[in-house]
């Protein structure tokens, strides 16, 4: 089964996590969507700037502060997905009790470390 995954907070700067996430997201063939502030493409994976319904998501990974994310809570929840992973500086407790309440998986955690031991 392929974990369908959203990247929230996704950056056209190579610098950035989110960045290099999608890169190795899509090298080991997750689908995914990046969404983000501004429209660009990281590779060949547009990155989107609207919220747009996702069927069968199975991860969202969020490099957004706490206080960015509070704008989608409604959308986060919207998708049902199984499973959140908070990645460092993302941490936020107020949606992880949130979320668990509602019967997702949260995990505070690095995507780029999950993938690089085979854990993702």
């Amino acid at each position: 089964m392929t974990k369908k995954t959203l990247v929230l907070g996704a950056s056209e700067n190579p610098t950035r996590y989110s960045y290099i996430a999608v890169e190795r997201l899509v090298a080991k063939n997750y689908p995914v969507i990046a969404l983000g502030r501004k429209a660009g493409k990281i590779g060949n994976t547009s990155i989107i700037t609207h919220q747009i319904q996702i069927a069968d998501l199975d991860t969202i990974t969020i490099y957004l502060s706490a206080e960015n994310q509070q704008q989608y809570y409604n959308y986060i929840l919207s998708l049902n997905p199984k499973r959140i992973i908070f990645n460092p500086g993302a941490e936020n407790n107020e949606l992880e009790i949130i979320a668990k309440s509602k019967g997702i998986e949260v995990l505070n955690g690095c995507t780029l470390v999950l993938l690089s031991i085979g854990r993702y």
